[in-house]
């Protein structure tokens, strides 16, 4: 049930901006910057090591961090709960519901979109590596 991946540099960059948000949502705003600006860090550090701003992982990182970004203003901020939320279940037990979204994307499917498609993307079970393998256009 637990998936702490602590040997993969990923599941560091996760556990730091969880930690980072829940500094924030408990009241320093601060969290939030540092959340943005390691999510900026990260996503560089994708892109050289992917070779390439298309590749999955890369594009889970870019909308998350436009995430932060829209929730950054001061009348948003209670939206910093969803990531902060999501980043904690993806750090404990692997389940990363912004790659399940990317995943539905029409350039990240072969599928047709169907709500049994949306169904089996956000309720099957974590998987070590890629949310893509199993559905959503690993197929």
């Amino acid at each position: 049930m637990f998936m702490i991946e602590y040997k993969d540099i990923g599941w560091w960059y996760w556990l730091v901006t969880a930690l980072l948000l829940t500094i924030g949502v408990l009241g320093n705003e601060l969290g939030f910057i540092l959340a943005i600006g390691l999510t900026v860090f990260q996503l560089i550090h994708y892109v050289i090591r992917e070779k390439g701003i298309k590749a999955f992982p890369v594009q889970v990182r870019f909308w998350y961090l436009m995430l932060l970004i829209v929730a950054f203003p001061g009348g948003m901020q209670w939206l910093y709960w969803v990531p902060c939320i999501g980043t904690w279940a993806q750090v404990i037990f692997g389940y990363c519901a912004m790659a399940r979204l990317v995943s539905l994307w029409p350039w990240n499917r072969e599928e047709p979109f169907t709500l049994k498609l949306v169904i089996n993307t956000f309720l099957s079970r974590p998987v070590r590596g890629s949310v893509r393998q199993g559905f959503a256009g690993s197929r």
